[in-house]
């Protein structure tokens, strides 16, 4: 992951391949699993009844995934643990695979929301805001688009579009 990373940040050509942005959900959620239960996490996944074709990295966006994952795992932290749920959810959406990470933490602090994929920047106490702007990095490699927003009734969701090629 660390040699890929490099490669990425020096702009070297990513390792593409075909894959199925279903099979990296369930790969990464099954990779967590155990991580979510330590943390007291329930893991929903709403993953297409069909295929979604893709092209790139296998690594780099499963590492996108668990940043996320991880990311929303520490948003629910102070939540009862009755309470803590991520919710997954994969759809094609015309041209375009769509992954949708979700979370019922406190949000993303509105005057912020601007600045998170910016590099060194971080809401939390001891982060280093490296996470989302590598993210975001991976994700435009992949010629795709990650979006944030806070959801009406609480909590953030992220959004990675993908092109499918088919």
């Amino acid at each position: 992951m660390i040699l890929r990373l490099r490669s990425l940040l020096r702009k070297a050509p990513l390792g593409l391949a075909d894959i199925d942005l279903n099979d990296i959900i369930r790969e990464t959620v099954d990779l967590l699993a155990a991580i979510a239960v330590a943390r007291g996490v329930e893991l929903r996944s709403s993953i297409s009844g069909v295929p979604l074709p893709i092209r790139g990295d296998r690594i780099q966006l499963q590492q996108v995934t668990t940043n996320l994952i991880m990311n929303a795992m520490d948003a629910v932290s102070d939540l009862p643990s009755a309470e803590r749920s991520i919710t997954l959810s994969t759809a094609r959406n015309g041209s375009v695979a769509e992954l949708s990470i979700s979370d019922v933490g406190p949000g993303i602090p509105p005057d912020k929301l601007h600045d998170i994929f910016t590099p060194f920047f971080s809401t939390k106490e001891n982060g280093m805001g490296m996470g989302l702007s590598i993210t975001r990095t991976i994700i435009e490699a992949h010629n795709g688009k990650i979006i944030a927003e806070n959801q009406p009734n609480g909590g953030a969701v992220f959004r990675v579009r993908l092109s499918l090629t088919s």
